[in-house]
Parts: C-alpha cells; structure tokens; sequence
C-alpha cells in the first residue's frame, strides 16, 4: 500500500452493540496503509469473535486476546505489538470519520511536528455535536507548554481535549522512550496521565486543526459514569496528583494550577457520589481534597461564580445523622 504505516490501536472489551460500526469506520478510511490492533480485554460477549471475523476478512487487522486487566493494559499490549510509523488510539465503542487518519497524516507531515490533533463530536442517543473551543487554537506549531495547557483548560479548549483517540503520534515519541506506557493500576483517568507524559516526551510538537473528526459517544454504561466512590477517587483523582506530580518535576509549576482546579472537580464529583451513597467517611476525605485546591480553582474558574458556589457548598455540607 502506498503512504506511511499508521498502527491503529482499539482495546476491546463488552462492547458487542457498537463494535461493529467502530471497526467499519477505521477499516474504511480514505488513508489505506493501516495496521489495525483490536485488544480484546477478555470480553465475555461476542466482542472478541467480531474482530476475529473482520480479521478473516481484512489483513490489515490483527486481533489479541487476553485476560480481562482495564484499558490501560489493552493499551499497553497495543503499545508493544504496533510496527507503524505513527500511532493512533480508537475507542471501541466510538467511530470516527472517514477521511481522519488522511487529515492528521497530511498534518503531522506537512508541519514536521511529533502529532497531530483536530476536533470532536460528542454523540448520545438523541443527537450529534460539535465541540467548540472557546478560545481559538492559533494555526502554528504547538510546543508542550502550549499543549499541556489545552488539556487542562477544558473550559477554554474543549475539542482539544485531554484525550488520547483524536490525535496521531509518530512511532518515535514511544520508540524513543521505552517507560512511555499507561499506568494499569488506574482503570480511569489513564489519559489525563499518559497525555503529558507524550507532550514532555523528547523534542514533541504539535499541530491542530479546528476541525471535528472523531466521534465519542457518550454512554451511561461507560466507566467513566462509574457510581463507584472507590474507583473514581483511586483512579480518576489520583491520576490528576500524578500529574500534578509531573508539572512540577517538569519545571512547568505555573501550570500546575490548572491541576489542581481538576483534581478539586473530580473531589467533587465522589463527595456527591458520597452525599448520595451516605458514606460520611468519603465526603470528609473530598472536603479535605477541595478545601487544598479551592484557591486554585477559584482563581482558574473565576468567570464562573456559579460553579465555584457549587464547590464551596459541598465543603461546607454536613451529613444528616440518622
């Protein structure tokens, strides 16, 4: 095939209603030369027999099966198997455009950058639409102070976003760091991690085009709407103080601000989820983690009285007693 290999890694796992449609919008791309790795993560539906049948039928798809270990280690095993010279990540519940890897290619490419990124859909049931970013992404190339600060203004940079799946890397931001893998202990939150990870990689640079490309549909089965007090405060929360761990190792201090405005949000995502699992111990646990990051917040979230009043009622809630 003509053009650059680009590896396309899918971790699999339970998603038999939407695989399908995922696998035929990578399989059909405008750009030809893939190398397409669906992980499957133990699945104990069909999930892992449905790639086994497009790979008997496309031989650009090579299928692994493996012990159910969360997405990071699907990820991981992806991240040692792929033989592309670029790198792209695809969720296997969501699908993406058609002409995606042929835009983020020609990007990467023209730009001579490490990655590329463009926009997002997000799609539920009812409806499909367009992230905006608020504030415009200047059409230059991006150095990582540049990029770590898009991932973490959410408010600003919304279809820049702290995730993997719509951006190209190029095989040399692994190749030339061996330790670049996910960490398998948290089996969410693993992309705000492995992200700035990437950016302070070497030499990365980017590119990124406001341009909608990958659609993330949005699911309530999903781990991430996970109503579990535990896995979210020892995945999601405690991947946002590694890196907060990281910007300072990093000399990037001034940003790590912008971190602790998250690692305040998601304190305050599990002390709803503790108000309403009445579980006092936890909600005393995320007073304590808001009320270290509320300055911090405040001062990012400053344009927005009303959700900085949410913050400060849920330190100052009491418990009911029975």
């Amino acid at each position: 095939m003509d053009g650059e290999l680009i590896s396309v890694i899918i971790p699999v796992y339970n998603v038999e209603p939407y695989i399908r449609k995922c696998l035929d919008s990578v399989i059909n791309q405008t750009y030809k030369n893939l190398e397409i790795l669906c992980i499957d993560d133990g699945s104990t539906d069909s999930s892992g027999k449905i790639c086994d049948e497009y790979a008997e039928k496309d031989n650009r798809i090579r299928v692994f099966h493996k012990e159910n270990g969360g997405v990071s280690s699907a990820r991981n095993i992806g991240l040692k198997k792929f033989t592309g010279k670029y790198v792209g990540f695809v969720d296997s519940d969501d699908w993406i455009e058609p002409d995606m890897y042929e835009i983020l290619h020609n990007l990467i490419r023209k730009n001579n950058v490490s990655l590329s990124a463009a926009g997002i859909f997000t799609d539920t049931d009812a409806e499909t639409v367009p992230r905006k970013n608020i504030q415009p992404i200047p059409k230059r190339i991006l150095k990582p102070r540049d990029m770590l600060t898009y991932i973490y203004r959410l408010d600003l940079y919304n279809a820049f976003h702290v995730v993997l799946w719509n951006k190209l890397y190029s095989a040399s931001l692994f190749l030339n760091n061996k330790n670049l893998f996910f960490n398998e202990k948290f089996i969410s939150g693993s992309d705000a991690l492995f992200l700035p990870s990437v950016f302070l990689s070497g030499n990365c640079t980017g590119i990124y085009l406001d341009k909608p490309v990958y659609h993330y549909c949005q699911r309530s089965t999903s781990i991430v709407y996970s109503s579990s007090v535990n896995i979210k405060e020892n995945c999601s929360l405690a991947a946002h103080k590694a890196v907060f761990k990281i910007f300072n190792e990093n000399g990037y201090e001034d940003l790590a601000v912008l971190v602790k405005k998250e690692i305040c949000y998601y304190a305050s995502l599990i002390a709803e989820l503790a108000v309403k699992n009445n579980d006092g111990i936890a909600l005393e646990r995320m007073k304590a983690e808001m009320r270290n990051c509320f300055n911090e917040y405040a001062e990012v979230q400053k344009e927005f009285p009303k959700r900085i009043e949410r913050i400060k009622k849920l330190i100052d809630f009491e418990m009911e007693d029975d």
